[in-house]
């Protein structure tokens, strides 16, 4: 079957309108459904226990502390510390169980036999409040009870500090900012026990499993993963279809005429977007050590390898897990931004075979605008954590407190127009090839790419700390999700595609078609598929069906990548030994296998409706986060860097034996750390969430039982290998900046493209 350029261009703005419209149309919802924020939370006598002005300030507290890269809220955060929801809706359950064994037994419940007990437990499930209308939340005496108790329970732990729990003395400032904080997170319990208004389940649709509070998965999530496995098979059958029945171009893989690095011209916008790759890989070695920090403190909590004590320095003070880790995610964006961008700007030369006048100023400024956005947003989270902002700013210029998002917003709003600047940057670039293609041609998919980036960016400014938690979750999510199963593997594909094309593998109308048809089937499925992000925060129980269904189907375009990793590596093997581009093949293979693993396999398995309401939240996410944001996003960023290498370093110096020795100890490392480690801690917490609650899975209890922590100490050999890799590459990265070829001077005259026409 042959299809054309127009046809997949025009299916292409169809699945754009129509993820457009769905959104949309969620985002409404949204605002509508969200959980209500009561006026008051009143006792039995009418005494107020709690106003909605404490819950919002809670929530404000919540992100000023970073206590979401500590633990996570309804789900979504850190794993280290306890889900908030769940630990608030686990203490209310015993609290109000100790209430009543006192007030009718005239002893603790755990001291009463097991009838008695039984009878107790019956109790308390059946009076939690389960009505959500109006605004008061009317609390009997023994919810009240247990409320009050919370907030004691929170002021110990984040005020006054636990080192059992890896909480540092002042996490949160005060202990009335605790004590909000509490009231912030009991809201969070209720509205998950609390039925929505004509309907017969909780606004999280019964999450987290709580048995004793009567929470257990709904009808709906059994129904639909049976749906999910039916389209799984459905959507295998139809991707082996499509990939045999639709005419698209593969890389020659005879008759090839690549061109050598040295017969490639290098203008000095070229030689200004390499400057990108030190600063890059000092980010990435910042964020692989911080990784070790982290993956240790799970063992140690307030310790490292006895050297704290032995110098007298209290780690756990001094660099907080909260901190670690928001440090830690956001170096991880931004050195893959940083690769990325300066890819970007390094390849149009290579088709135009020219460069406009002052590029290389020009990138040389976005590069310096990068690294004072990075080193004020870093800073400024640490700032903020020590208190050193007033009023507002701790949010603008300190630290946001989302994960993924953590920096201030003006640190994103800088981001945001660096993302602009690169655009303009690689529109000047591009310019050539602009003029004589169509709207649907290879450079304008990259630059569609790229600014759907930054569009979908634009979401996260569209919440403030005083926003609803389901509201906020919704547009973060946006920016996080859309971003990695839209934009991102939209932006994979395009840049592979234009590094075929540089290589001389591909013609350009050929790599425009290929992108146009996985960018098809990646918007098709990735963008909508953000909904099974929206199964227990909050969000009506439609976005299960939906999301069971895009989730799913999200798998496919990844089986694409797959096959279009597995073709590039033929065209690479029948290069000979003569094929200069070995190395940044090696790591864009590596991409697709990464891809369809993290992204594909283990981001299905987990996103089943079923499987996901006890696994949500678990070691088995980090699995599928690690695999995904480092296997295939990270090692494409580090191919085009070696590409980029490659090209620019004198041939006569050229060594790629580091590169290669780092390629091996990321990939085995984070097999390691993926397969020996993380997924089975990520199955043992399955099992305890299943059996047990999910607060059992989450608990300090679980990560102190003999098998976790020796699965713990079982990462040490992967984590040591990417940190080695990471040194290598760095160490590689500063030595090749001495062996850089000659450029061309601005006023030299274009030289004839390097790449096979389309004639």
């Amino acid at each position: 079957m042959h299809v054309t350029r127009q046809t997949l261009a025009r299916l292409l703005v169809v699945a754009f309108v129509v993820n457009l419209v769905v959104m949309g149309a969620g985002a409404a919802l949204a605002y509508e459904k969200a959980p209500p924020i009561p006026d008051r939370i009143e006792g039995p006598d009418g005494a107020t226990i709690a106003t909605s002005e404490d819950i919002r300030t809670g929530k404000t507290t919540f992100q000023k502390a970073g206590l979401m890269n500590h633990g996570s809220i309804l789900g979504n955060g850190a794993y280290y510390g306890v889900d908030y929801t769940a630990d608030a809706l686990d203490l209310k359950v015993q609290y109000m169980r100790q209430y009543h064994a006192r007030e009718e037994y005239g002893t603790d419940y755990d001291a009463l036999s097991e009838e008695r007990q039984a009878a107790v437990a019956t109790r308390v499930e059946q009076r939690l409040d389960r009505t959500a209308d109006g605004d008061v939340v009317r609390y009997s005496a023994a919810e009240t009870y247990a409320h009050r108790q919370v907030r004691d329970e929170y002021v110990q732990r984040y005020h006054e500090g636990s080192h059992e729990r890896g909480v540092p003395e002042g996490m949160i400032a005060s202990e009335a900012a605790a004590r909000q904080f509490a009231d912030f997170a009991m809201w969070t319990a209720w509205f998950s026990h609390a039925d929505r208004p004509a309907g017969d389940h909780s606004y999280t649709n019964e999450w987290p499993y709580a048995p004793g509070a009567g929470n257990d998965a709904t009808a709906a999530a059994m129904t639909w993963s049976v749906v999910a496995m039916i389209l799984l098979v459905a959507g295998a059958g139809a991707a082996v279809w499509l990939y045999r029945a639709v005419d698209l171009p593969e890389p020659e893989v005879e008759g090839i005429d690549v061109p050598a690095p040295d017969e490639v011209a290098l203008f000095p916008g070229q030689r200004a977007a390499t400057r990108f790759i030190p600063v890059a890989a000092g980010l990435f070695l910042g964020q692989v050590l911080l990784g070790g920090l982290l993956a240790h403190f799970y063992v140690e909590r307030a310790a490292f390898f006895g050297l704290g004590e032995l110098l007298g320095v209290n780690v756990l003070q001094w660099l907080p897990f909260a901190i670690a880790k928001t440090w830690h995610i956001d170096l991880g964006i931004l050195w893959i931004a940083t690769l990325w961008l300066g890819a970007g700007l390094f390849l149009p030369p290579l088709l135009t075979g020219r460069e406009p006048a002052r590029q290389g100023t020009f990138v040389n400024v976005l590069l310096g605008a990068l690294v004072v956005v990075s080193v004020g947003g870093l800073a400024g989270i640490w700032l903020g954590a020590q208190g050193y902002f007033d009023g507002q700013l701790w949010w603008i210029l300190g630290n946001e407190g989302l994960e993924y998002l953590e920096v201030g917003r003006l640190w994103q709003v800088g981001l945001l127009a660096g993302f602009l600047l690169w655009a303009g940057l690689a529109y000047r670039g591009f310019k050539p090839l602009l003029d004589d293609e169509p709207k649907y041609g290879l450079s304008h998919l990259i630059l569609y790419a790229g600014g759907s980036i930054a569009l979908l960016f634009c979401a996260g400014m569209l919440y403030t700390p005083q926003t609803n938690i389901a509201v906020t979750e919704f547009w973060r999510w946006w920016v996080v999700h859309m971003w990695v199963e839209g934009a991102f593997e939209f932006f994979i594909v395009a840049i592979v595609g234009i590094t075929l094309v540089s290589m001389n593998l591909l013609k350009r109308q050929s790599a425009a078609k290929a992108v146009m048809f996985e960018a098809l089937l990646v918007m098709g499925t990735g963008v909508i598929g953000v909904s099974h992000h929206y199964w227990w925060i909050g969000m009506p129980d439609l976005w299960v069906p939906i999301g069971s269904a895009f989730s799913t189907l999200e798998l496919v375009p990844l089986v694409f990548i797959l096959y279009e990793a597995i073709n590039e590596y033929r065209a690479m093997a029948t290069g000979g030994e003569g094929f200069p581009y070995t190395l940044p093949f090696m790591f864009i293979v590596a991409s697709g296998v990464w891809n369809f693993v993290g992204a594909g396999v283990l981001g299905f398995f987990i996103n089943l409706p079923l499987v996901n309401y006890y696994e949500h939240g678990t070691y088995l996410t980090v699995a599928h986060a690690h695999a995904a944001m480092f296997g295939a996003f990270g090692f494409l960023a580090l191919g085009m860097a070696t590409y980029m290498l490659r090209i620019s370093v004198d041939p006569s110096e050229w060594d790629g034996s580091w590169l290669r020795y780092a390629f091996w100890c990321w990939n085995v490392g984070l097999a390691l750390m993926v397969l020996v480690s993380v997924t089975p801690v990520g199955f043992l917490q399955l099992e305890t969430a299943f059996t047990q609650g999910y607060d059992a899975a989450r608990s300090v209890a679980f990560y102190e039982r003999p098998l976790v922590e020796l699965l713990f100490w079982a990462r040490m050999p992967g984590d040591t290998l990417i940190i080695l890799g990471t040194a290598i590459f760095t160490a590689d990265v500063v030595r090749k900046r001495f062996d850089l070829r000659s450029v061309l001077a601005e006023e030299d005259e274009p030289v004839s493209d390097p790449v096979v026409s389309d004639d």
